[in-house]
């Protein structure tokens, strides 16, 4: 889908610059998912550099993930 993530790489400070298929790009910010559920793992600066791409969407090993929707609506360009 033309929403797919195609690229994405972490940053410092718990941030992950993305591409879209869409040729949309921009830095998303994950510190405010850090204290709830699933994402406290990522609190691990290793762990949060094992980001890839499943399905069109942002994930990490142990199934957390960020939907494209929310990419686009809180990624700064």
């Amino acid at each position: 889908m033309y929403w797919d993530v195609k690229t994405v790489k972490p940053l410092p400070g718990y941030r992950i610059y993305v591409e879209i298929e869409d040729g949309r790009k921009g830095i998303f910010d994950l510190k405010p998912y850090l204290d709830h559920g699933v994402f406290r793992e990522l609190r691990d600066v290793y762990y949060f550099n094992q980001v890839g791409i499943l399905f069109g969407a942002v994930t990490w090993p142990h199934e957390q993930d960020i939907a494209p929707e929310t990419l686009l609506a809180e990624m700064i360009p």
